[in-house]
Formats: structure tokens, sequence, C-alpha cells
């Protein structure tokens, strides 16, 4: 009996160690089925947050903006760079100007034609003034953006926020040219806002 006891014994041991060993491969294969499974999850979800980021973005309005390089006239050094960027109250004109004559202050005006060709910047005609036909005595010029000032070294850089004008509609200083003037301006002078020759000329530009 012993020998069928140890028989018995021994086979329900080797019956527990393939029921072990059956049980472990069962758990390896849920483990990587697990893994797998939170790999595929992943990736999902990273594709998915890709796709709603780039979906996002199209969906994002595109900032409405515009530039103009700033170049001599004759006989100037003024230069620089003036921008133009559409914001809920007008346009943000930003500007980085060198070569300006140290300690002084300028009129920064849209002209109303597109025309740096000439030697002096008069080319660019007239002041920009859409609504002239409106305007009284003392009242806004549109395109007069303002005095800026330049500094000991004859840098002016900072930014005006210009409520008249825009970047589309009759209003818009879209292919105009931007002049720097030689004097300051009073842009509530209509129509007498002259400010001397121009310094710098500059096509406003997408």
């Amino acid at each position: 009996m012993r020998p069928c006891s140890r028989y018995h014994v021994g086979f329900i041991r080797s019956g527990n160690a393939v029921a072990g060993t059956a049980g472990a491969r069962q758990e390896d294969r849920m483990k990587k089925r697990i893994g797998g499974e939170a790999i595929k999850t992943i990736v999902v979800l990273a594709v998915t947050s890709a796709l709603l980021s780039g979906c996002m973005g199209f969906l994002k309005p595109q900032e409405k903006r515009a530039d103009a390089q700033m170049l001599p006239t004759l006989g100037n050094q003024a230069r620089g760079m003036v921008t133009f960027i559409e914001r809920a109250d007008g346009v943000q004109v930003t500007y980085n100007l060198t070569g300006l004559p140290p300690n002084s202050d300028h009129a920064l005006q849209v002209h109303e034609r597109g025309d740096c060709n000439s030697a002096d910047g008069s080319g660019a005609g007239a002041v920009f003034a859409p609504a002239a036909e409106r305007l009284k005595s003392g009242a806004r010029v549109e395109g007069d953006l303002g005095n800026i000032h330049a500094d000991a070294a004859g840098v002016a850089a900072g930014f005006i926020v210009a409520p008249d004008v825009s970047l589309d509609g009759v209003r818009s200083v879209l292919q105009r040219a931007v002049l720097l003037h030689r004097e300051p301006s009073d842009p509530y002078a209509y129509p007498q806002h002259g400010a001397g020759s121009a310094l710098a000329c500059g096509l406003i530009r997408q």
C-alpha cells in the first residue's frame, strides 16, 4: 500500500505542479493581455489628444497682422519696422526705429497711397482719412497714428493703439504707406495736420 500511496501522493504533487505551471502561464498571458490593452489605451488617448489639439489650432481664429519695413528717404538715416496687429480695441501699431535725431518727437502717419518711390515720400499722398467728408475742424484724422519719441541714441521703440483704422474694410491700412515725419503733429487738428517732410517710408503688407 505504501508504494501505491507514495505513487498516489507523487501523482498529486505532480498534478499540483502542472496546475501551478498552467496557472502561471495563464497569469502571464493575462498580464500580457492587460499590458497590451493598457498600451492600446495610451496610444488611443495620445492620438485623440493630438487630433483634438490640431482641431483646436485649426478652429482658432488667425491673428490679423501686417508689416511695413521703413526705409529712409533721401538724405535721412531713419529705418526700422512697423507692425500692425488687429485687436478688439483697434489696431496695435508696434514700432522699432533707429537713425532718428536724438531726443526728438515725430509723427507716425498712414498715407492714402502705397507709394514710397519718391525721394521725399510725397508719392504717398495725403494722410489717410476715409471719413474726411464727415470730419469737422478739430476732429481726429484716422491715419494720424500719433507721435513717437526717440531717445538719446536716436532709437524709438514702443506701440500705439489706433482705434480708428483696421486691417480690412473701408478703414483698412493695407497696401498704403506709413510715413515717419520730421516733426510731431496734432491728430485732432484736421485739416491742418502737417508734420514736415518724411524721414522714412514703408509699405504696409501682409
